[in-house]
């Protein structure tokens, strides 16, 4: 099986006043194309700083990070930056879309940094996303119009439309009441059977029950790293639920 991610012995410091704090202690997994991983952690785990390092926002003090074969840590900043356009689809807790833009623009927006694909092609491949997840009925609409599951969906669809390596989600659930979560949950299900790589960053331990893999830290080490034996169905969690007063 290809190997996506693979971090060896990662170690991060940040330098706090005289103080060195060790946010990473020495990190190492390997995480395999088509698995759907939970990386769980309180406040102070070190959760955030992994999220960075394997966003290629940031790199580690020592050890290796390869993604997609490619070694991260020795690459400049303008080379991450091409490198996370091309190979990953983030999902943010906030959303992180354009205002007064609508679905498809803001989707199309990562496509925007690649020359070779033309206007038409970007468009193209933007409402296919939205369809995806969907949203093929919320084209034109802009971001002041939709509720917060909405805008979580075209985060993930402008996530997809790169057809990233990894899809990195952060607290991709967080800002969502409970019924909208699990819908959220159901297209992270759909888009793992179909084979997608999903990094889902959580402080919620309960979510861990609807991967196949969790990873949790503590004071910046794995604790835990194990496979799921029972993945429970988001679909049916859902179903299980009052329906919204707006459904």
């Amino acid at each position: 099986m290809k190997k996506v991610i693979e971090i060896q012995n990662i170690k991060r410091n940040f330098q706090v006043g005289d103080e060195t704090v060790h946010a990473l202690r020495g990190v190492s997994f390997n995480i395999n194309e088509g698995e759907f991983v939970t990386i769980m952690g309180t406040s102070g785990s070190g959760k955030s700083t992994l999220l960075n390092i394997l966003g290629c926002l940031d790199t580690p003090t020592s050890g290796e990070y390869l993604l997609d074969d490619i070694p991260v840590r020795t690459m400049s900043k303008p080379q991450r930056a091409v490198l996370r356009n091309r190979k990953i689809g983030f999902v943010f807790q906030s959303y992180n879309l354009l205002p007064k833009t609508t679905a498809v623009e803001n989707v199309e927006l990562p496509l925007m940094y690649n020359s070779a694909v033309s206007a038409s092609e970007r468009r193209r491949r933007a409402i296919e996303s939205l369809q995806a997840v969907g949203l093929g009925d919320r084209l034109e609409h802009k971001s002041n119009q939709m509720s917060g599951g909405q805008m979580q969906r075209v985060a993930i669809a402008r996530a997809l439309v790169n057809n990233p390596a990894v899809i990195l989600a952060d607290e991709a659930t967080g800002n969502l009441d409970s019924r909208t979560s699990f819908e959220i949950l159901v297209l992270f299900q759909k888009l793992h059977a179909e084979g997608r790589t999903i990094i889902f960053v959580t402080h919620n331990p309960e979510l861990s029950q609807y991967s196949s893999r969790n990873i949790r830290l503590r004071d910046g080490q794995v604790i835990e790293d194990t496979t799921n034996p029972k993945i429970l169905s988001a679909a049916e969690a859902l179903a299980a639920l009052p329906k919204n007063d707006e459904d």
